[in-house]
Formats: structure tokens, C-alpha cells, sequence
């Protein structure tokens, strides 16, 4: 093995290592801080949260809109290219399009909740 072989065969465990490490310190000490606050940390996982499925519907949505797009785009182009680039564009822009409509229909359900607006 060479110099460089050798520090990736150690680098890599060690920092897998330290990122296990990592996430679990943060979030014993997240769970100490609710402790002092007066807050059950376990309340945190049962919270609710009425816009996920629309969140992850809107974002899969868009990301299949967009597949769908590149694949006619990379079918009908006069000339062959590599097309990975317009795949991974195109299902990015889809996905944060499909984010954005998300954020627009829940800004206006709190906007109408706060408003006294019963539906």
C-alpha cells in the first residue's frame, strides 16, 4: 500500500466514526437543554405536522415532472449529447418548484386559519 492508500484506509472509518459520534452528542445535548426548559423530549417526535405528505407528494410531483420532461427533451434533440446534466437539472428544478407550491398552499392555510376563515 502506498502513502495515500494507506491515509484512505484510515480516514474513511475515522471519519464515519466521528460522524456517528457527532449526531449522537448533539442530540443527547438537544434532549438535556428540553430536560432544563421543562419540555419532554419525547414530545418532539409526536408533534404534528399536517403538510408532510402534501410537502413529500408536491416534491415527487415535481421531481417526476421533470424526469418526464428531460426524457422527451433528451429524446427529441437534433444532435446526441450527454444528457445526464439535463436530467439532474430538470427533476432539481421540478422538485423545488414542487417545494415552493407547498410553501404557497401552506402559507395560505395559516394565513386563512388566521384569519378566522373556517373551511
Amino acid at each position: 500500500m502506498h502513502g495515500s492508500e494507506m491515509m484512505v484506509a484510515i480516514l474513511i472509518p475515522l471519519s464515519f466514526f466521528a460522524l456517528v459520534f457527532g449526531v449522537v452528542y448533539l442530540y443527547k445535548k438537544e434532549n438535556l437543554a428540553m430536560i432544563e426548559k421543562g419540555m419532554n423530549p419525547k414530545d418532539k417526535m409526536y408533534r404534528p405536522a399536517p403538510f408532510r405528505s402534501l410537502k413529500w407528494g408536491l416534491l415527487l410531483l415535481g421531481a417526476g415532472l421533470g424526469l418526464f420532461i428531460a426524457f422527451f427533451v433528451d429524446m427529441n434533440l437534433p444532435y446526441r449529447i450527454e444528457p445526464a446534466g439535463i436530467y439532474f437539472a430538470l427533476i432539481a428544478m421540478g422538485g423545488g418548484l414542487g417545494l415552493i407550491g407547498s410553501y404557497f398552499v401552506e402559507k395560505k392555510h395559516w394565513y386563512d386559519k388566521s384569519n378566522g376563515s373556517n373551511e
